[in-house]
């Protein structure tokens, strides 16, 4: 038996990890790498293993850096069997097919320009293209329930549960016998924590020898989330009050939704103003607020609350959905909105126009609201750069920033210990899904386990 990671490793993004047991590879997840233009060339890299030997791959959830390489995978090779929960399933069609979108653009606009340099080189390629993306799907099965043993073939079995990070997220266990020795690993994914709208407060973990955890907070706690809502009101009405606009940057899944969860919250608690126009510009956030409409069984308490009493916890009275490009070209007349728009790290979608028509503006406004790693546009005006580049031209960074660390869908420094010691006294931990830095101060604070931080492509006896 043997554990090799292949992705997240002392980085945040990337996750892959490979389990070898009775003969059988078995992956847990197979996401893109994203940041930086340097990274596609990761993303192009060998995996570290043969694509066409993976027997099972075991999906998380549907974020990009999960679940982004899977049709990469199928160009590949790969033949097996995708296992994740429906909710996710959903979700990772969509967040597929749109970087199949992107990968197809970016690779026809390079090619435009080295047709204009009359570049005689070699074209460019997407890194995988939106047939590659629906082949991806025929490979899925369902997982239907959570905390519901399945076995994937004789000696390895696994279990979902819910990680309370996305719609449909989980951390898995597997269980593995062979030559008379058992392991029990367990894959955090991504954890979210308690006390946050929409979802159930992460599962009580399992039992485990040895766990794989992510440790994207592992050094700091957050914000608490209640002063954090009143923050966003707060930035919200004072920028409309001076006539700007409100830039979110927001990835369209769970993001989004809960952001539109709070806005109709202080709408109805006349926190913000009920005329408040709020555009969302972004056609993948729209079409995940639908599937999260149509799971409803994986809401929390508070959430069916609102909807046994008649309301769309995703609805409110100034919201329009923006899907049409020429709707989206139009919002730049738009003054004293809220603008949610993806990508949360602004590194490409409609945000990047949103921003080179608002940034320069002393009345607007940029709340960040989730994660931003180094390298990305969102990290620049964090670290407070005075000015920044977008579309090949410098924009001055006039307006006001917020970054509101209550947000988070990832567990921060104390939640993860929580978590982690709920799963009784692993002999070992592994730390993935985190910068350097993070992963040292977590490992610090983690007793009673001998914790690893495993290098990329690096492998372990279990």
């Amino acid at each position: 038996m043997r554990i090799a990671f292949h992705g997240a490793a002392k980085n945040v993004t990337g996750s892959c990890h490979l389990v070898e047991c009775r003969g059988k590879q078995i992956l847990i997840d197979c996401g893109l790498y994203q940041g930086n233009r340097e990274i596609d060339e990761e993303n192009r890299n060998d995996f570290g293993f043969d694509p066409a030997k993976i027997d099972y791959l075991l999906l998380t959830h549907g974020h990009l850096d999960h679940c982004g390489r899977i049709p990469l995978l199928t160009r590949r090779g790969f033949r097996g069997t995708v296992i994740t929960t429906s909710a996710t399933r959903e979700l990772a069609r969509l967040v597929m097919l749109d970087s199949a979108r992107i990968q197809e653009e970016e690779a026809g606009y390079r090619n435009y320009k080295a047709s204009k340099r009359r570049n005689r080189g070699e074209g460019a390629e997407p890194l995988y293209n939106t047939l590659d993306a629906l082949n991806s799907m025929d490979a899925f099965v369902d997982i239907t329930r959570f905390e519901e043993r399945h076995e994937l073939c004789p000696g390895i079995s696994t279990t979902f549960y819910d990680a309370g990070h996305i719609l449909g997220s989980a951390c898995i266990l597997l269980e593995l016998e062979e030559a008379g020795r058992t392991q029990r690993l367990l894959f955090s994914g991504d954890l979210g924590y308690d006390g946050r709208a929409i979802l159930p407060d992460p599962a009580l973990p399992p039992q485990a020898d040895a766990v794989i955890m992510e440790s994207t907070y592992g050094d700091r706690l957050h914000k608490r989330l209640e002063p954090s809502i009143e923050e966003l009101y707060q930035a919200i009405n004072t920028t409309i009050d001076r006539g700007g606009n409100v830039l979110i940057p927001s990835f369209a899944l769970e993001r989004t939704q809960e952001i539109l969860y709070y806005l109709r919250e202080g709408i109805e608690q006349h926190k913000l103003p009920r005329s408040l126009q709020v555009f969302l510009d972004s056609p993948m956030a729209i079409s995940a607020t639908q599937i999260f409409r149509r799971h409803r069984e994986c809401f929390d308490e508070e959430t069916w609350a609102v909807i046994s009493a008649g309301r769309d916890p995703f609805e409110l009275p100034g919201l329009r959905m923006t899907r049409d490009t020429s709707e989206s070209i139009a919002l730049k007349q738009v003054r004293g909105a809220v603008i949610i728009a993806g990508s949360g790290m602004c590194t490409g979608g409609r945000i990047r126009h949103h921003l080179r028509h608002n940034l320069w503006r002393r009345e607007a406004s940029v709340v960040f609201v989730g994660y931003a790693a180094g390298g990305t546009l969102a990290r620049q005006i964090i670290d407070g750069a005075t000015e920044v580049r977008i579309f090949q031209e410098m924009v001055e960074v006039n307006a006001e920033s917020y970054t509101i660390g209550g947000f988070s869908a990832h567990a921060d420094q104390g939640e993860l210990l929580k978590w982690h010691g709920r799963t009784g006294s692993p002999a070992r931990t592994f730390l993935v899904h985190g910068e350097t830095a993070a992963m040292e101060v977590l490992a610090g604070r983690l007793a009673d386990t001998r914790v690893e931080m495993p290098e990329l492509h690096q492998s372990f006896e279990l």
